[in-house]
């Protein structure tokens, strides 16, 4: 195998889930939709099993509950949505600049994402350890890196694992100019979007293999229960303030 023949990769086994947060309902176009299937394809040629959502075609509701049904709301498909997110060694959130910042249905799947974060593996961890995290944006004004960076920082926070160059954006002109599939934007022949997309796909695919390889980040060191019941500190020395 010479160093650049990928024949040798196989992800078979991991699954990806891709969250698309755009504002816009099916069918109409998303154009973070055509970045993240720039993304989809090479995981899929790689043996990942490959789930996607439109969060906004779904009746998700707001909160920081894992079923806001039981918190005065009539209907949540979140809890349905969440099964498919806890099946997923690979999360990719994707979706729009609006403002500056991300969109609301972004701030909704991540408050929703948070919702699990006091929930225990296997092993005792948090809920979402062991699992890697990534991030697309578009638009058409500046803020690529302001949204991607609070992505990310969430899904760590929260437990997941980020990769090396774990995000991968494009803009156009600021102001009412062309969308990425707009004819003539140049956003699918970008090719600085064009490479963060495949690096982002590939160390997301890399680091979940090594650690489903590994079972997982090891567990010492990071369990709940044994600090809130056991008294464990896992060589942590109360230090004297005097």
């Amino acid at each position: 195998m010479t160093p650049y023949d990928s024949a040798g990769y196989d992800f078979t086994g991991l699954r990806v889930m891709y969250i698309n947060c755009t504002l816009t309902r099916s069918p109409e176009r998303s154009h973070t939709q055509g970045l993240i299937d720039i993304s989809a394809a090479i995981m899929a040629k790689f043996g990942v099993e490959v789930d996607q959502l439109r969060a906004v075609d779904h009746d998700i509701a707001t909160g920081t509950h894992p079923d806001m049904t039981e918190h005065g709301w009539d209907t949540d498909e979140w809890p349905a949505i969440f099964e498919r997110v806890r099946a997923a060694d690979i999360l990719v959130i994707g979706g729009p600049i609006w403002l500056g910042d991300n969109s609301s249905i972004t701030k909704r799947i991540i408050e929703r994402l948070y919702a699990h974060s006091s929930e225990l593996n296997e092993a005792g961890q948090y809920a979402f350890y062991g699992k890697v995290g990534g991030a697309l944006i578009t638009g058409n004004e500046d803020g690529v890196k302001h949204c991607t960076s609070n992505i990310l920082y969430s899904l760590q926070h929260i437990g997941y694992l980020i990769p090396p160059q774990a995000d991968a954006g494009w803009i156009g002109e600021i102001g009412p100019g062309a969308s990425y599939l707009d004819e003539g934007s140049g956003g699918p022949e970008n090719d600085f979007t064009n490479r963060n997309t495949t690096f982002m796909t590939w160390n997301l695919m890399h680091v979940a293999k090594m650690l489903r390889d590994a079972g997982g980040i090891p567990a010492y060191g990071n369990q709940s229960k044994p600090w809130a019941e056991d008294g464990e500190r896992f060589g942590f020395e109360q230090r004297d303030a005097t």
